[in-house]
């Protein structure tokens, strides 16, 4: 989630990014010992002189980057801070493009599969679209939602545009004329926290919630095909096996249709077999950690790497090994990988530390009917006795009229 330390790969390019800056290096060992350092708080501030698309000034924040992301070739970066800032790059060689102001502090961005665009969400529930072929263009507002935007996505023909929001829904609209919707996934009873397409099976996509549930959905007719009910996995005898979770990362290997699901504040990651012609996920196996876990993604050519509050050995690389997936002794280029973060460690201690904030999300429940059906029931009971004792009902002034033995009733005259 936003601000915490994230990892993210692509080929053989890797960035770790925490705090304000990233740090982007390859994992590969034919490549030179080529390292690209960012600070987005050294970036350009006239930007923040200027107002924003609302027309509202842009406000100073604290530089700490909220989200980033990959363009499916690799040739692009791009990442979002707590300034108001989309920040793209081009990644051969590293080079910053440009700095350009959002309206609100993002969540979530994703690139169109064409790479020609930039998709960002923010905390408003908006999702704006910026030009990647022109660095130095505005936003333009492609739609909008009622409640938080956690995630976005694409479809791989860029036909439609997903959004996950805080009030349990998956939309489905049209990439073309947004205001058009497909469909919605509708099944998690709390917020949808990623979203993710199956690139290899692109009808369907997974998606993670605060109600503990990993789910697989065709997302044309909304149909859900699939429910993971994670505390079912795990051993009663774990501490968090009753603790409140939600998913961080969702990450997929093609190589073996094989799914890495990273949960905020677990030290742990679960493997799942996507079986796509049974339209089902088949539970592998957790990987648990001794330290706390940040982030992990796949490297197609080597396989999973996890980023750990560890500085001895911040990187871990797993590959399956006899069926089973474990850690395999550090390599020459994950050395050096460790090396470049350990030197830079300080990124990654303090805010970048701390938990995704997913715990924030979970809506507070008030039982106002109990109360209601309490004090209503008090209320006939003192009627009851009110009645019993020959008393007047509540509200009346007590006097009755009476009228005078004898007395006839007064006529009108005229």
């Amino acid at each position: 989630m936003a601000g915490s330390a994230g990892l993210s790969l692509c080929g053989h390019a890797l960035v770790v990014r925490g705090g304000s800056r990233l740090l982007a290096t390859s994992t590969s060992s034919s490549d030179d010992d080529s390292l690209f350092i960012y600070d987005c708080s050294a970036a350009e501030k006239e930007t923040q002189e200027h107002k924003g698309e609302d027309g509202q000034p842009v406000d100073k924040g604290s530089d700490t980057i909220l989200a980033s992301t990959f363009s499916n070739s690799g040739s692009y970066f791009a990442l979002t801070d707590d300034s108001k800032r989309l920040i793209l790059f081009r990644t051969k060689p590293w080079q910053c493009l440009s700095v350009r102001s959002v309206v609100r502090r993002c969540t979530a961005l994703t690139f169109t599969a064409s790479e020609e665009k930039v998709l960002v969400a923010d905390k408003s529930g908006d999702v704006y679209s910026f030009s990647v072929l022109e660095p130095h263009g505005s936003g333009k507002l492609e739609l909008g939602h009622l409640s938080m935007l956690l995630d976005v996505a694409v479809s791989p023909d860029d036909r439609y545009v997903l959004t996950a929001d805080r009030d349990e829904k998956i939309r489905v609209s049209w990439a073309a004329a947004p205001h058009n919707i497909e469909s919605f996934c509708l099944g998690h009873t709390e917020f949808v926290s990623r979203i993710f397409v199956v690139p290899d099976h692109p009808e369907l996509l997974l998606s993670s919630s605060g109600d503990r549930t990993l789910r697989l959905w065709q997302y044309r007719s909304g149909r859900e095909l699939h429910c993971c009910h994670l505390p079912s996995l795990q051993e009663p005898t774990e501490p968090w096996s009753d603790k409140r979770f939600a998913a961080s990362r969702i990450t997929y290997w093609r190589q073996e249709d094989c799914v890495a699901l990273l949960c905020d504040g677990l030290p742990a990651v679960c493997l799942f077999q996507l079986d796509a012609p049974r339209r089902q996920l088949v539970f592998q196996q957790q990987l648990t950690f001794q330290h706390r876990v940040w982030d992990a993604a796949f490297e197609e050519a080597q396989g999973l790497w996890v980023l750990q509050d560890c500085r001895e050995a911040p990187l871990v690389l797993c590959r399956p090994v006899g069926g089973q997936w474990q850690s395999v002794p550090a390599t020459a280029a994950s050395k050096r990988v460790c090396a470049h973060l350990r030197e830079n460690w300080a990124m990654l201690e303090g805010p970048a530390g701390t938990d995704g904030g997913f715990s924030s999300l979970y809506k507070a429940t008030c039982d106002n009917m109990t109360n209601y059906l309490k004090k209503k029931e008090e209320r006939l009971q003192r009627q009851l006795e009110r009645k019993r004792r020959g008393g007047p009902p509540r509200g009346s002034s007590g006097q009755t009229k009476r009228m005078k033995a004898g007395r006839a009733p007064r006529s009108c005259s005229s």
